[in-house]
């Protein structure tokens, strides 16, 4: 799952005392900000190994901070009591932490078995990533339908709000190609780690913009 983690994120921001699309963004992928983080830091790690599952050679056999599912929701607590702190929206808290949960019951459905609960076996995930022609459609399916939930629930205060929109839905559906169909990367390396931080770190930025540009209609 990569951009099917924006979905949460996108639906959540419909929500009258939500924070800003941007920050959703942020709360959708970060479960792998910290992974790509900690991995650098040598602190998790992952390798390539093609072929283990049919569309990802990533063998991910050391995450128990990231993607344990106790590892996730001290995650999104931290980042709930980041926003309440900042905020004070108790609402709004919960929803970025409720986006952040999200995460992990996301992979659950398409990793091979590599999640955990606490850090130790046993080792779950469903291998959607193993049957293409039902994960491709449902990462597509669930991205793009809340965003189109998105744009009948907002309307835009300003008149290029059409043209972000488009940026960021082409970016999202250039990040999923190249992730799907893109050559396979020889090594988990340094690039790639950045490679990953930064097209997190782009789609957020232009999520930002987005929001930046529409406003919930009134019901």
């Amino acid at each position: 799952m990569f951009i099917g983690h924006f979905a949460p994120a996108i639906v959540a921001a419909t929500h009258p005392r939500a924070p800003g699309l941007g920050t959703l963004f942020v709360a959708g992928q970060l479960v792998d900000f910290g992974f790509f983080g900690l991995a650098l830091l040598g602190i998790e790690n992952f390798r390539i190994t093609p072929g283990i599952t049919k569309m990802v050679p990533l063998d991910l056999y050391d995450m128990p901070y990231t993607h344990s599912l106790l590892g996730s929701a001290v995650w999104a607590a931290a980042f709930a009591l980041l926003i309440w702190l900042f905020t004070r929206n108790r609402t709004g808290a919960l929803i970025g932490g409720a986006v952040v949960l999200s995460h992990w019951f996301l992979d659950l459905l398409v990793h091979a078995p590599d999640l955990t609960l606490a850090g130790s076996p046993p080792k779950l995930g469903f291998a959607l990533w193993n049957h293409p022609m039902i994960e491709m459609p449902l990462e597509l399916g669930i991205t793009f339908g809340a965003l189109a939930f998105y744009i009948l629930r907002t309307r835009a205060i300003a008149g290029i709000s059409k043209y972000v929109l488009g940026l960021l839905a082409l970016l999202l559906i250039a990040f999923q190609l190249i992730n799907w169909f893109g050559p396979e990367p020889e090594a988990a390396d340094t690039a790639m780690k950045l490679t990953a931080l930064f097209a997190f770190s782009a789609a957020t930025l232009l999520a930002w913009w987005v929001g930046r540009t529409r406003i919930l209609k009134q019901t």
